[in-house]
Order: structure tokens, then sequence, then C-alpha cells
């Protein structure tokens, strides 16, 4: 999947502290969620396609280090965030 320049300057103007703001914690952590998502559609309809899975779970791994970080350094953060991007925790 491939999301849009435009796309990911939402994301990261929502999440980050600007649109040019890819490091922010936040901002990769809502752009791994959206990734994550489209991957499990896919995999809805392609259930043998065994490389995106395994991608998926890498994804999933790399954004529950980066919300355990988060979590670390600020609850309230990590809170709000989980809350807004609806990830079951």
């Amino acid at each position: 999947m491939n999301l849009t320049v435009e796309q990911k300057k939402e994301l990261f103007n929502k999440f980050g502290k600007s649109e040019n703001d890819s490091g922010a914690t936040e901002a990769q952590v809502a752009l791994f969620t959206a990734r994550i998502n489209h991957l499990t559609q896919h995999l809805k309809v392609n259930r043998k396609d065994f490389g995106t899975q395994r991608a998926l779970l890498a994804m999933v791994g790399k954004r529950r280090s980066l919300l355990d970080y988060l979590k670390k350094k600020d609850i309230e953060k990590y809170r709000a965030l989980i809350k807004e991007l609806g990830i079951r925790k």
C-alpha cells in the first residue's frame, strides 16, 4: 500500500507538530496504524499471502514498541492516541 503524499502530510499535521514532522512518535504510530489497517483488509481477501502477513506482524511489533516508548514517556499522550486511533489495549 502506498499512502499518497497528501495523506501522509495530513497524518503528520494531525498527530505531529507540523506536516513535515514525520519523526514524532505519535505521527509514526498513526502512519503504522494506517498501513496496518490497509494490510488487514488485504489479508481478509488474500488469505494465503504469507509475505504480507509476515510484514504485517513486523509492523504491529514496531508500532507496539513505539507505543510502549510513548507510554513510558507520557501516559496522557499515550491514552489520547490509542483512543483517537481506535487501537485496542
